[in-house]
C-alpha cells in the first residue's frame, strides 16, 4: 500500500518514501533556464574580442569612476557565467586582467569562479546525486569510495591540470559524494595558477588590441606553462601514491 505526498514522492506502507521530490530539481532547473535565456537574449554576442575592442573606452571609464561597483558587477557576472557553464570563461578572465590589473582581477576571478562552481555542484548534487548513486552499479560504488577517500588529491589534480573541461570538474564530484568543504577549498586553491596566467595575459591586452591582434587563449597549453601545472598536479597525487605503496607493503 502506498500514497503520494505533496512533493511528488511515493509513500510506502512502512513510511519510507521513494520516487522523486520535484523541489530538488528547482536549483538545477533555474540554472538550465538561465543558460537558455543567456543565448536566447543574445548575451553571447558580448562575449567576444570584437565586443571588448568596441567598448574598451567605455569600460575603462566606468571602472575608473565606479571601481567598487564595477568590481562587484564583474564578480557577479563571472560567478553567473560559471554557474551557467557558459563558454567564455578564459576571455572573461582576460577582460578582468585588462580592467582591474593582476592582483584585483585574480581575486575577483578566483572568488567568482569558486562561487559559480559551488552553485553548480550544489544544484547537481541536490537534483541528481543521490538518485544516480542509488542506481549505480558496484563499479561506480567502488569509484565513489576511492574518490571520496582521496578527494583532496584528486580534486586538486583535476583543478590544476587544465586538460579536463572546467564545467565537467564542477559536476562529477557532485555524483561521487565529495563534501562541500573539500570541493570548495580544492576549487579555490586549484584554480589559482591557471587564473594568474590568464589574468597576466589580460593585463597586457590593451597593446594586443591596439595592434589589431587577438591574444592566444591556448597559452595555458604552452609547454612552459602546462608542464609546471602538470608537475603541481602530480605533486598533489603523491599522498595517494604513498597510501597505495604503504598498503601494498602492509599486505
Amino acid at each position: 500500500m502506498s500514497g503520494h505526498n505533496a512533493e511528488g514522492a511515493v509513500m510506502t506502507v512502512d513510511g519510507r518514501t521513494r520516487g522523486f521530490n520535484l523541489r530538488r530539481f528547482v536549483p538545477l532547473g533555474l540554472l538550465l533556464a538561465g543558460l537558455g535565456g543567456f543565448f536566447l537574449l543574445g548575451f553571447d554576442q558580448y562575449v567576444s574580442f570584437s565586443a571588448l575592442s568596441d567598448n574598451r573606452e567605455a569600460l575603462n571609464g566606468f571602472v575608473a569612476e565606479n571601481a567598487v561597483a564595477a568590481g562587484l558587477i564583474y564578480f557577479v557576472s563571472y560567478a553567473a557565467m560559471t554557474a551557467l557553464s557558459v563558454p567564455g570563461g578564459a576571455l572573461l578572465t582576460l577582460v578582468g586582467g585588462f580592467l582591474f590589473g593582476l592582483v584585483w582581477a585574480s581575486i575577483l576571478v578566483i572568488g567568482g569562479a569558486t562561487v559559480g562552481a559551488v552553485a553548480v555542484f550544489l544544484a547537481a548534487r541536490t537534483a541528481l546525486g543521490d538518485s544516480l548513486r542509488r542506481r549505480a552499479g558496484p563499479w561506480v560504488g567502488r569509484l565513489e569510495a576511492g574518490f571520496r577517500r582521496d578527494a583532496v588529491s584528486y580534486m586538486l589534480t583535476l583543478r590544476l591540470i587544465p586538460l579536463v573541461p572546467f564545467w565537467l570538474v564542477n559536476l562529477v564530484p557532485a555524483f561521487l559524494g565529495v563534501s562541500l568543504l573539500t570541493y570548495t577549498l580544492t576549487t579555490l586553491v586549484g584554480i589559482i595558477p591557471g587564473t594568474i596566467v590568464y589574468v597576466a595575459v589580460g593585463n597586457g591586452l590593451g597593446a594586443t588590441l591596439d595592434s589589431g591582434q587577438q591574444p592566444d587563449l591556448g597559452i595555458i597549453f604552452e609547454p612552459t606553462i602546462l608542464l609546471p601545472l602538470i608537475g603541481l598536479g602530480l605533486l598533489a597525487m603523491l599522498p595517494v601514491v604513498y597510501k597505495r605503496l604503504r598498503a601494498r607493503r602492509g599486505d
